[in-house]
C-alpha cells in the first residue's frame, strides 16, 4: 500500500473481471486519479489469478488477486486462521475478506463493484461516491408508513418493482417526502439500470425464468438522491457501493449458502439492515441515487436463485424487527454490531421457519467482531527487539 492508496476496491469474480477495465476508462475520463486505488479480485481456485493479476499490471492499477489457498495463507499470515469460516468460500459474501483486508492495511474508504457491472458513462463513478461521503447539506429524505423505503419509489408508478430483500409485508407502504439537512455520511450506494435487482419471486411474478426479470429500469427511473429517515429501513445492494472505513465492525456480509439450512443470497440485505440501525444509533447517514451503474445480470434459472432464498424468506420478514429495538444505547459501531450479535445469538426464534439460523448468524457475527480485534492488535502491538 502506498501513501497515495486511500480505496480498497474489493470486487468478487470468477468470470467477468475484465469489466473493471470500463471502471478505470472511466476514472480516466473524470480525471479521477487512479493511484489512489488498490484493487482487491477476490475469486476462487478454479479462476485463472495470473491472467486477473495480468489485467491490472496492464491499466496500471495496483491491486493483488485472492483466490481461496491465498486467503487461507492470509489467515494464518495476520494471525486469525480461527476465524477463516467467517467468510463463506464460494459465495457473494466472501466481499467480508475484502473488508478484512481493508481492516487490516489501513485504507480509509472501500468500495463494493459486482463483476456483472459497468459504470455510466455520464458519471464520474468513484468522483462521485467520494463526493457523496463528503456531502454536507440538505438532500430528500424518505419514510413510509412501513418503516420501509423502497429505493426504486421515484418511478414505482410506471414499474411496480420492489428490490430484492424488501420484505412483502412492507409493500403497499404510503411514501412520504421532506428534505433534511445531513452530514457524516458514511456509506453511498449508487443505484442501477436494466436489470433490476429483484428476489426470484418478484421476478416469476414478472413472468422471467432466466433470473432477470422482464422489467427493466432506466436512467429515467431516478431523479434525485435520497436518505431513508431514522427508523426506516432500505435495502443495500453491494454491487456499486462505497464506504468509510469505520463502518466495517457494523457491515459484516453475513455467511450465506454453505450452512444446513441452505439459506443464502441475504448477505449484503441483512448487513445493509444493521448498518441502517447503527447509523440511526450513531447519528450518522446512508447515501443513496447516483452514480448509476449498467447492471448485467447472466441468465440463469430463477429457479436455482428461488431454492437459495426460500430458507431464509420468513427470516427476511422479521429480522428487521429484532434489530429496530436493539442496540439504543451502544455509543460505537463495534457497540451496535455486539448488541444485535449477542440478540441474534441469544434469541429463541423456533417460531420461525429456520429460526436457528439467526442463532448461526448471531455467533458468527460475534465471530467477526473478534477477528477484527485481533487484527487490530496484531497491527498495535511493538514488535520485539532482537537482542
Amino acid at each position: 500500500m502506498s501513501s497515495t492508496e486511500d480505496i480498497c476496491v474489493v470486487v468478487p469474480t470468477i468470470r467477468e473481471y475484465e469489466c473493471m477495465r470500463a471502471y478505470f476508462d472511466n476514472a480516466r475520463e473524470h480525471g479521477f486519479d487512479l493511484d489512489r486505488l488498490h484493487v482487491l479480485l477476490v475469486t476462487e481456485d478454479f479462476c485463472d489469478t495470473e491472467e486477473m493479476a495480468a489485467m491490472l499490471e496492464d491499466e496500471g492499477v495496483s491491486g493483488e488477486v485472492f483466490d481461496g489457498s491465498r486467503r487461507e495463507e492470509w489467515y494464518e499470515n495476520h494471525g486469525i486462521a480461527e476465524y477463516g469460516h467467517v467468510v463463506p468460500a464460494a459465495s457473494h459474501a466472501e466481499t467480508s475478506f475484502g473488508l478484512l483486508y481493508i481492516w487490516a492495511n489501513d485504507f480509509d474508504y472501500g468500495f463494493f463493484i459486482d463483476d456483472d457491472t459497468l459504470p455510466h458513462e455520464d458519471f464520474d463513478f468513484f468522483g462521485r461516491h467520494m463526493r457523496n461521503l463528503d456531502y454536507d447539506g440538505e438532500i430528500e429524505e424518505v419514510s413510509s408508513d412501513e418503516n420501509w423505503v423502497n429505493v426504486l419509489y421515484q418511478n414505482f408508478e410506471d414499474h411496480g418493482l420492489y428490490p430484492r430483500g424488501y420484505p412483502y409485508a412492507a409493500m403497499d407502504e404510503t411514501v412520504e417526502t421532506t428534505t433534511t439537512e445531513v452530514s457524516d455520511v458514511v456509506a453511498s450506494q449508487g443505484l442501477w439500470t436494466n436489470v433490476p435487482d429483484l428476489d426470484a419471486v418478484r421476478i416469476l411474478m414478472d413472468g422471467d425464468l432466466r433470473g432477470q426479470a422482464q422489467t427493466r429500469t432506466s436512467k429515467d427511473d431516478y431523479t434525485n438522491d435520497f436518505v431513508a429517515a431514522e427508523g426506516n429501513y432500505l435495502t443495500v445492494c453491494s454491487m456499486n457501493l462505497a464506504f468509510e472505513r469505520e463502518v466495517i465492525p457494523a457491515f459484516y456480509q453475513l455467511p450465506m449458502d454453505e450452512n444446513k439450512w441452505d439459506v443464502g443470497r441475504f448477505d449484503d440485505i441483512w448487513s445493509g439492515v444493521f448498518l441502517k440501525r447503527a447509523c440511526d444509533v450513531l447519528g450518522k447517514t446512508i447515501y443513496n441515487g447516483f452514480p448509476l451503474c449498467e447492471h448485467n445480470k447472466a441468465p440463469r434459472s430463477t429457479f436455482g436463485d428461488l431454492n437459495n432464498e426460500v430458507p431464509g424468506l420468513e427470516l427476511n420478514e422479521h429480522l428487521w424487527e429484532i434489530v429496530d429495538r436493539t442496540a439504543a444505547s451502544a455509543d460505537s459501531y463495534a457497540g451496535v454490531f455486539e448488541a444485535l450479535a449477542t440478540e441474534l445469538a441469544e434469541g429463541d426464534f423456533e417460531q420461525y421457519e429456520n429460526g436457528a439460523f439467526f442463532n448461526y448468524v448471531g455467533e458468527y457475527m460475534l465471530d467477526w467482531l473478534a477477528a477484527l480485534d485481533e487484527l487490530e492488535s496484531l497491527q498495535t502491538t511493538p514488535a520485539v527487539a532482537d537482542d
